[in-house]
């Protein structure tokens, strides 16, 4: 699709699969397992370009391609690959470019299953792991070996929504030549396409804001068709692929990211405006907020605005923050984030509940901590449920 079609149309024309015989304006769903082979099938196969042929749903699905080239546009990529979960996406990755005896450098400031992945499984493979603050990034320089093979990161992070300077990232990894590896969940392309800086590969949990409806799991990878292809062929061993009914839906969901994100970003700087002066917070987080630390960075990034993910303490401890959610009417109290619902979590017993209590206050996560998904309701009535309950505790 030409470059110079803006965003919100990308979302909804960009990869779709026009079916010539019937017209469909909408994807098929390709509900098959296997393919009958063709001539041309078993050449593509020798030739070692199976992924270009249609012989199982393991290896592709065209419902699946179609909503994959969908998301290489949107996030300015060569070529994307979907997964039945954006863990099975995350550890794909990491394995396809770790081996024996190789270093990744990351932060603690990760999503729990991410942290807990690679902190509890990557040893086993004898890869080893070193931490550094992501917003100090000067650190990898001290901690960088000649074993060092990938940099991962959040472009913001889960739940204390710290920002990576990605032009910093990639120069540091160019210079260590290693692969440059972010998960830009929280942001979406709408926000930020970390590619357009250098980016080696691009990670969501499109179960997220990418879907945006709290009915699909699944995760994706972006980025150069080499980096994509290496992926592949490790999917197709491990397994991990998305159904063609998922694609499907996700497709169908990214039809609407524009309209939703844009809703996203001014609730939720309009509900962190309000936390800020509430007396029963202490602390709000979120990156275009005046008082948000890293707001040099923030600027230089995100500007059209920072997602829809807030995160608070509440004056007190986890006890208070358990009451508080309990008193809510409209939001729910659940996992995940970004459906078009508002949902609310405290980490300390959810995303974040395979951490030590020291690990987690040492990431920035306190007692009464909150992680608050907005979603894209009508703002005053999410301020007013946030207020009342706020007032019971």
């Amino acid at each position: 699709m030409d470059k110079k079609i803006k965003f919100s149309t990308k979302c909804i024309h960009s990869g779709e699969y026009i079916d010539k015989e019937t017209g469909a304006v909408n994807t098929p769903i390709f509900q098959s397992s296997t393919f009958v082979l063709s001539d041309e099938d078993y050449k593509k196969i020798l030739e070692g370009k199976a992924r270009e042929a249609w012989i199982y749903s393991r290896y592709g699905n065209p419902t699946r391609r179609a909503t994959e080239r969908k998301i290489a546009e949107i996030c300015k990529g060569e070529d994307a690959l979907l997964f039945s979960s954006g863990m099975a996406a995350i550890s794909t990755t990491l394995l396809t470019f770790l081996s024996e005896g190789d270093e990744i450098i990351t932060s603690l400031d990760l999503y729990g299953g991410t942290q807990s992945f690679i902190k509890n499984e990557l040893p086993k493979f004898g890869i080893r792991v070193r931490y550094v603050d992501p917003t100090n990034l000067d650190e990898i320089k001290e901690m960088a070996t000649e074993k060092t093979r990938v940099l991962y990161f959040e472009t913001l992070s889960n739940p204390v929504l710290k920002i990576v300077d990605l032009a910093q990232l990639v120069e540091i990894g160019k210079r260590l030549n290693a692969i440059v590896i972010v998960d830009n969940t929280f942001l979406t392309p709408y926000n930020l396409t970390p590619l357009s800086y250098g980016v080696d590969v691009e990670i969501h949990s499109i179960t997220k804001y990418l879907n945006g409806h709290s009915d699909v799991v699944g995760g994706v990878v972006v980025g150069s068709k080499k980096f994509v292809d290496m992926i592949w062929e490790r999917m197709i061993r491990y397994g991990g692929a998305m159904d063609p009914f998922s694609a499907y839906l996700l497709e169908r969901g990214i039809k609407t990211l524009s309209l939703r994100m844009e809703r996203h970003n001014l609730n939720a700087l309009r509900v962190a405006n309000f936390l800020l002066t509430h007396p029963k917070v202490r602390r709000v987080i979120y990156p275009t907020l005046d008082t948000y630390p890293y707001i040099i960075t923030s600027v230089k990034y995100l500007t059209k605005g920072a997602g829809g993910m807030v995160s608070f303490e509440i004056k007190g401890d986890d006890e208070d923050g358990l009451k508080f959610m309990r008193n809510l009417k409209i939001i729910k109290e659940a996992t995940s984030l970004g459906g078009v619902e508002s949902l609310v979590s405290m980490p300390f017993n959810t995303s974040h509940a395979s951490l030590t209590k020291e690990e987690r206050e040492k990431i920035g996560i306190g007692p009464g901590f909150v992680r608050l998904s907005v979603g894209i309701e009508d703002v005053d009535d999410l301020i007013w449920d946030i207020d009342q309950a706020l007032k019971k505790i």
